[in-house]
């Protein structure tokens, strides 16, 4: 049996995984993604379910509890991006390797 991928996340995160190929409901609040988590854990054909980390670590205990406890569907919850923090390990990334090269930690400023 071949088993479907579905996704709940914010409306902009959603549309990203949509524009990836994933289909992926929209869940404007933690509410809504507690209803839509419970209605797709009951698909019997659903294999893995996508849940925006934020949204999942906003579920219910009892809903988080059954769905951490069932074999089907797989959920994972998916980190938001986070747009400052590439900058800031970028600039460490570049401040190692010239440390490495040269031998000195070097200061940007």
């Amino acid at each position: 049996m071949s088993y479907r991928i579905r996704a709940v996340a914010s409306p902009p995160l959603a549309a990203g995984l949509r524009l990836a190929g994933i289909p992926a409901d929209d869940a404007p609040s933690p509410a809504a993604a507690g209803e839509r988590v419970a209605a797709l854990a009951a698909d019997p054909e659903l294999g893995i379910l996508l849940v925006e980390q934020p949204l999942y670590e906003a579920l219910a205990d009892p809903l988080r509890h059954e769905l951490e406890t069932r074999a089907l569907p797989i959920v994972v919850p998916v980190p938001v991006p986070r747009w400052g923090a590439p900058a800031d390990r970028a600039e460490a990334y570049i401040l190692e390797l010239l440390r490495r090269a040269i031998g000195y930690r070097v200061r940007l400023q």
